[in-house]
């Protein structure tokens, strides 16, 4: 996957609003859950996702806020695919919080 131009970003961006760009190679978010379980839950369907496509994102969870960062290190920045899987968390998000 090739690298996206600055525009590209910010119009990816435009598509995963509750999403952050950091140091102009990271997208960041974080998860809200009820309880530890939740987030759990939700990391494990990211797991999955980011295991079936090989492409790991960081994630951190500190009790009940999971704390996502994705960027293409092939690519040495942003990819259509990191936002693809942001897209995707977003989902996995609206299924497992309540």
């Amino acid at each position: 996957m090739e690298k996206l131009l600055p525009a590209e970003v910010q119009e990816k961006l435009s598509s995963v609003p509750d999403w952050k760009l950091t140091d102009e190679k990271w997208i960041e978010r974080k998860y809200r859950f009820r309880d530890y379980l939740k987030g759990i839950d939700f990391v494990n369907l990211a797991a999955n996702l980011s295991e079936q496509v090989n492409h790991h994102p960081f994630i951190s969870i500190d009790y009940k806020v999971v704390t996502v960062r994705i960027s293409s290190w092939n690519a040495r920045g942003l990819t259509s695919l990191d936002f693809e899987l942001a897209t995707k968390y977003d989902e996995f998000y609206l299924q497992t919080k309540s």
